[in-house]
């Protein structure tokens, strides 16, 4: 049986707690893959806000 590394699922949690302001328990029962399309969906917002700002129009 393969196990999760450690190491990724706290910048998991670490990611979406710094971002969304969610409770360990909450981040911790979320299904893996729902935590790991979280974190994807977060950074592409995270991307788009950049972009945003980078090309001058705000978010």
């Amino acid at each position: 049986m393969l196990r999760y590394p450690a190491e990724a699922l706290w910048q998991e949690i670490a990611y979406l707690a710094y971002h969304l302001h969610w409770s360990m328990e909450d981040l911790l029962d979320l299904e893996h893959l729902d935590r790991v399309r979280m974190v994807r969906a977060v950074s592409a917002l995270n991307e788009r806000a950049w972009e945003a700002v980078r090309d001058g129009g705000g978010i």
